[in-house]
């Protein structure tokens, strides 16, 4: 039985022709000579950002959908009100508890390494002119000063930024704090047993304090009032760009509230007034706060920062005086230094005598301005006392200088490390005195500063809160005006 073949292909046509594939129509000629019509060109798919944004635009025609444009409008406003004014009350809030806690006791913690050290020195000079008679209370403030120098070191090295200049200032003066004490033991050993080497330890000694180490006090002290007074320029400045969110978003409320009153004749939207009202404290929060805070701030660096520089300043040309006082007495005008006079003629003078005079100017306008910043009586009164001991001072100098330029050493010896009628007195009373007028100064600044502080107190948090709570109210006033239309 004979099968066709199995196969795909189409049977041939008759006639034996093959059959020719469809064509589409193309566009072509007609007889008459114009062109056939090809096909309809397909319109391109629009996207969905085009077609939300057509929705918008017709939304935006309408009362409801211009009423929901508003309202997310405002309420974005609000919320940007809100969360910049907590930015910007939270970084000055920081600079202003920075000022206060960390910047300027560390500026004062600076100050005091310098003044521990100078006094340290001091009482060295004064133990070795003593002799074998160095009195215990003399050693014991020798003693004391270094540990509080070294104490001071330990502190700000912790708040030091390790890598910084500060950090490296700090590890300079812990290695040389070491060489500086063993200079001074072996100064006061020879001297107890008298031999005149001790007096030549005692001046090394000095030039390592005078040309190394108080110069990297000095720097230390610098830089870490560099820091306080970046700190206020971080906490005082008005944060203008919350303040002007706040008068746009009150603008905007304001519009808003006008237009929905001419068109509904309605006086109020709750919402929009409970928004209006957020704003506008919010605003007159951050504006009557910061005021008072950058007045307390101005106060504390006006009426105590700035005495305090000045004070600690004089106090420092103080101990500077005293020990080169001291030293004069040592050396005996084994250092000397050529100067001119008032007509302009050189001569020698021995260096420490010379010192001990520019450190007393120095002094001397330190107190005057210090007289000049005091704000009230009790931060008068022991600059006065400091004045009247300082010219004390230069008179019972003056008098020991004579006698030991007569040869009367002893005599001048006593006029200086003696009793109560000796130029310790004065320098101690002095001291005293600056060290009163600190005290005063530093209560002075922590008051103002901390009011100013306490002025910033819960903003930021209270201008976050006060925001939702703005934004919330300017939604709901919106949509009670949008229910109208159901």
């Amino acid at each position: 039985m004979t099968h066709p073949p199995k196969s795909s292909a189409a049977p041939p046509a008759p006639g034996g022709m093959p059959t020719m594939p469809a064509v589409p129509p193309q566009p072509g000629i007609r007889a008459d000579g114009t062109p056939t019509p090809g096909p309809a060109p397909q319109e391109p798919r629009r996207t969905a950002f085009a077609e939300g944004l057509d929705r918008l635009r017709a939304a935006a025609v309408t009362e409801p959908g211009r009423l929901r444009i508003i309202g997310a409008l405002i309420a974005a406003l609000v919320i940007a009100f809100g969360a910049v004014t907590a930015w910007q009350t939270t970084e000055r809030a920081a600079a202003a508890d920075d000022v206060l806690h960390k910047s300027q006791p560390l500026s004062s913690a600076a100050a005091d390494i310098y003044r521990s050290l100078a006094d340290a020195n001091t009482a060295a000079s004064s133990g070795f002119l003593a002799g074998g008679q160095e009195t215990p209370a003399s050693r014991q403030r020798y003693e004391k000063d270094i540990d509080l120098a070294a104490g001071g070191l330990v502190k700000a090295a912790a708040n030091s930024d390790p890598g910084s200049s500060a950090a490296a200032t700090v590890t300079e003066l812990n290695r040389l704090l070491p060489e500086y004490k063993g200079l001074i033991e072996r100064a006061r050993t020879y001297n107890r047993q008298g031999f005149p080497v001790g007096g030549a330890y005692l001046r090394y000694a000095n030039e390592k304090m005078q040309d190394d180490m108080l110069p990297k006090a000095q720097a230390l002290y610098d830089k870490e009032n560099q820091r306080l007074r970046a700190d206020y320029d971080d906490a005082t400045p008005y944060p203008w760009a919350a303040i002007a969110l706040g008068v746009f978003a009150l603008a905007a409320l304001a519009w808003a509230q006008h237009r929905n009153y001419r068109r509904t004749n309605r006086v109020l939207n709750h919402g929009l007034v409970a928004a209006t009202a957020t704003a506008a404290v919010v605003l007159l929060w951050l504006v009557v706060g910061h005021t008072v805070a950058r007045a307390g701030l101005n106060a504390s660096y006006d009426h105590g920062v700035r005495s305090l520089n000045v004070l600690h300043d004089a106090r420092i040309a103080s101990l500077k005086a005293r020990g080169n006082e001291n030293l004069t007495l040592v050396s005996r005008g084994a250092e000397t230094v050529t100067v001119k006079d008032e007509q302009g003629d050189e001569k020698v003078v021995d260096a420490y005598d010379q010192d001990f005079k520019t450190n007393m100017k120095i002094l001397g306008k330190g107190l005057a301005e210090a007289a000049r910043l005091a704000d009230d009586d009790p931060g008068r009164k022991p600059v006065a006392v400091a004045e009247s001991s300082m010219t004390e001072w230069q008179k019972r100098h003056t008098e020991a200088r004579e006698q030991d330029d007569n040869g009367a050493y002893e005599t001048a010896l006593n006029l200086v490390i003696g009793g109560k009628e000796a130029t310790g007195a004065c320098f101690d009373n002095v001291d005293e005195s600056l060290a009163q007028a600190l005290t005063h100064e530093e209560a002075e600044f922590q008051r103002s500063a901390g009011d100013g502080l306490g002025a910033m107190t819960g903003l930021p948090v209270g201008a976050a809160v006060l925001a939702v709570l703005g934004a919330a109210g300017a939604v709901l006033g919106i949509g009670r005006r949008l229910s109208e239309y159901r």
